[in-house]
């Protein structure tokens, strides 16, 4: 009894094994095509017969097949060299190398950002930037830490620090410095938001609204500022809620329709039918143009042309009279001494009353 019993265990410990060993051993007849970097493997053996019938067996088997070249994949991420984030105290990590399979964009490219006015200026005139771009972060030395160069929490602006201001040289001593500095920085923010605006009404190819930066603005001002302002949303205003008795937003002149596509699967039905009348409309007995419709489009043309031959053959026979008589008068040559020779007979057949044909009248 004890000898079977632990033969019993001693085969329970192998299978244990072998099911270890099989968990992170695959064998495959063809090797997998391997993409790192897109955490990408191809698997071109021929798959089993039992994947097209449907059933409990199909899922078992397509499980397996995911499990299995999973596997392979993850043994190809652990053969790259790997480190512990952290400083070491952290997880282990590995550096992807570049990938090597181009794979189709989603979404199509970003359109480059519109330049301002500055810049496009500044291009205009050949003029480079001095000095490179600055970073977003500075060193606070107050706080011992990096902090964001403008906005919320930005270095050098603890309120415990600005408990006192310094009234300057000429000032009324006893006007308040701390409202100064607010009105100040809200003057500054309008005006840039009247730069902001207008880059964007630039942009858009349209005229920037007419603000004041501090603030006097006529209700047309500011409804154009309002519509240009809900167009610099990413959803283009889409998702903007209205402003009370604000009156419904018209679409933009630029905008049209938006295209609907149909889904690429899914829908066989519809494209069948879509087939069917691609082919009723080329087997149909009736022909795709209109031969009525051609033969009058045709006859209108001829009589065009016609009338625009005769028109010009009227002027033809104008000219060429015109030009005969000229020939037949006394010294007209068609030059500019015949011209003038012309002129001065037409003034000698214009004579006094004592005068017939530029002779004196005989008694």
């Amino acid at each position: 009894m004890a000898s079977l019993y632990v033969e019993e265990l001693l085969a329970r410990a192998e299978e244990r094994e072998a099911e270890t060993l099989r968990s992170v051993t695959v064998h495959k007849e063809l090797d997998l095509e391997f993409d790192a970097g897109n955490l990408l493997a191809v698997d071109k053996n021929p798959v089993a017969r039992a994947v097209a019938r449907e059933g409990a067996a199909r899922e078992d088997l397509l499980r397996v097949l995911a499990r299995d070249n999973t596997q392979l994949l993850v043994g190809q991420l652990w053969a790259l060299p790997s480190e512990r984030a952290e400083g070491g105290s952290g997880p282990v990590v590995v550096k992807l190398p570049e990938p090597s399979t181009r794979l189709p964009r989603e979404k199509p490219l970003p359109k480059p950002r519109p330049l301002t006015r500055w810049e496009q200026f500044a291009r205009l005139k050949g003029i480079r930037p001095t000095r490179k771009k600055r970073g977003t972060l500075v060193w606070d030395e107050a706080a011992k830490e990096w902090r964001r160069r403008w906005g919320y929490r930005r270095a050098g602006a603890d309120p415990k620090r600005d408990w006192a201001l310094e009234v300057p040289e000429g000032a009324d001593p006893l006007e308040d410095q701390f409202a100064k500095r607010r009105q100040e920085k809200r003057e500054r923010v309008a005006r840039n938001e009247f730069n902001r605006l207008r880059n964007l009404a630039r942009a858009h190819r349209g005229a920037a609204p007419e603000l004041h930066p501090t603030g006097h603005q006529d209700r047309a001002e500011l409804g154009r500022a309002t519509a240009v302002a809900r167009l610099a949303t990413a959803s283009r205003g889409r998702f903007q809620p209205r402003l009370p008795k604000e009156p419904p937003v018209a679409k933009s002149p630029g905008g049209g329709k938006k295209r609907h596509f149909g889904p690429v699967l899914g829908d066989l039905e519809g494209e069948k039918k879509r087939q069917l009348e691609l082919v009723r409309s080329l087997n149909a007995k009736k022909p795709p143009l209109d031969l009525t419709r051609a033969v009058n489009k045709q006859l209108r043309q001829e009589d065009a042309e016609a009338a625009a031959g005769k028109a010009k053959g009227k002027k033809r026979g104008q000219r060429g009279k015109r030009g005969r008589r000229q020939q037949q008068r006394p010294g007209g040559g068609g030059g500019a001494k015949g011209k003038k020779s012309g002129g001065a007979a037409r003034r000698g057949s214009q004579g006094g009353p004592g005068r017939i044909g530029g002779k004196r009248k005989k008694k």
